[in-house]
């Protein structure tokens, strides 16, 4: 039997980009045999600034039943791929502030020997995609994470062309999500999923 591997897909979105990439994600690692939570990040934004938006609105509604992310999610996974859109180059307030309320599980230890993975989106195409994930993984060198990118592993990766992790040109939320990220998101996921297993698998083994 394959090691058991558990997945948390762990993502904020406004308008609901990094919502498709992140359900994609979430699919392509159970095809690939992870246990998976899909979670998101609580909105921090007054309901003003989400009403005056449609999509964002629409977005709110559309993923009302997905679970909000805890801090249990993070202790249950073996892996987590963080979600964002770019903000100034970086990650939103919204996954932000979850994060830095790990500081506890952090200091226990508890962050440590897991795999680590993101994804993103932006307006446009130099609008801040490898900043964001590259600021993202920061915070995971430390949490001790072990830092699982999709690399130029997959000849696709030369289509998409961004070797730090899935990411989508949304436009002015007109250029929805379609084949070229969908193929990103599969051969991250999977790559996340296997790496996972054999990391868990090998540390089993040394207990």
């Amino acid at each position: 039997m394959p090691t058991p591997v558990n997945v948390a897909v762990i993502y904020y979105s406004s308008t609901g980009t990094v919502a498709t990439i992140a359900k994609a994600i979430a699919g392509d690692a159970e095809r690939a045999g992870a246990q998976v939570r899909l979670r998101r990040a609580a909105e921090l934004a007054p309901q003003a600034a989400i009403d005056s938006n449609p999509a964002w609105a629409e977005n709110v509604r559309a993923t009302a039943d997905i679970p909000e992310v805890s801090p249990d999610d993070m202790a249950w996974a073996d892996a987590v791929i963080f979600g964002s859109p770019t903000r100034y180059g970086n990650v939103t307030a919204q996954l932000k502030q979850f994060i830095d309320t790990l500081g506890g599980m952090w200091q226990a230890g508890q962050l440590a020997d897991k795999v680590y993975s993101g994804f993103t989106s932006s307006a446009t195409a130099h609008g801040g995609q490898e900043s964001t994930l590259l600021a993202l993984y920061n915070t995971i060198h430390h949490f001790g994470g072990i830092l699982v990118a999709p690399g130029y592993t997959d000849p696709t990766k030369f289509v998409d062309g961004n070797p730090y992790g899935t990411s989508h040109v949304a436009g002015q939320g007109d250029i929805p999500v379609g084949e070229q990220t969908l193929t990103a998101a599969r051969v991250q996921a999977e790559r996340v999923v296997k790496f996972t297993r054999a990391i868990k698998a090998g540390l089993a083994a040394e207990s």
